[in-house]
């Protein structure tokens, strides 16, 4: 079951998870659905600092990019409520946490080591890859985050065999049946 015919987003729903969890395709599938807008967190950033995620690690390092991170996340959370793909890391800062929890709701996409690792393993595009040995590295972030993204206001499961849409629609019961006492949706009149 997903939000009741003619009800509409009242706060942000920020997805959270590790590079290669689905954010974004889940994302936009999620706010097709529920007839919200789709901002991708990353997408958000390139577009304020005019440089790539890769190019802006490269230039001015990661304490950079996640300062740039927090500033795109509120602007985002402060504007119509949509559905959000954060950064991989952008639920690790104290900060968004916080600013994610009084401003919108938060749902993890749980996902294993080795769905990651078949999602990412061929993009060059992740920074934090860019080591002699990406799997291990990918291995020990997704084990030191998962404690923090276990701090998601909602979470779901998304297994190998799932699509896109399966997870999608995970996402949007998990979201209506939350809605009542995280006020996630309201009705229209």
């Amino acid at each position: 079951m997903g939000p009741a015919e003619g009800s509409s987003l009242k706060r942000p729903v920020v997805l959270v998870g590790m590079m290669g969890s689905g954010k974004s395709a889940v994302g936009r599938a999620v706010a097709k659905r529920v007839g919200a807008p789709f901002v991708d967190c990353d997408r958000e950033i390139e577009n304020a600092e005019g440089s790539s995620i890769a190019d802006l690690f490269a230039r001015r390092g990661e304490r950079y990019f996640r300062e740039s991170e927090s500033r795109a996340l509120e602007r985002i959370l402060n504007g119509p409520a949509a559905i959000v793909a954060a950064g991989g890391g952008t639920f690790l800062n104290e900060e968004n946490r916080r600013m994610i929890d009084s401003m919108g709701v938060s749902l993890w996409l749980e996902v294993d080591l080795e769905l990651l690792w078949s999602r990412v393993r061929h993009k060059s595009t992740r920074p934090l890859l860019s080591t002699p040995n990406p799997k291990e590295t990918l291995e020990a972030l997704l084990a030191a985050r998962e404690p923090i993204y276990r701090k998601a206001a909602l979470s779901i499961r998304a297994e190998p065999d799932y699509a896109v849409s399966k997870t999608a629609t995970l996402v949007v019961v998990k979201l209506a049946d939350a809605s009542a006492k995280l006020g996630i949706f309201s009705e229209e009149s």
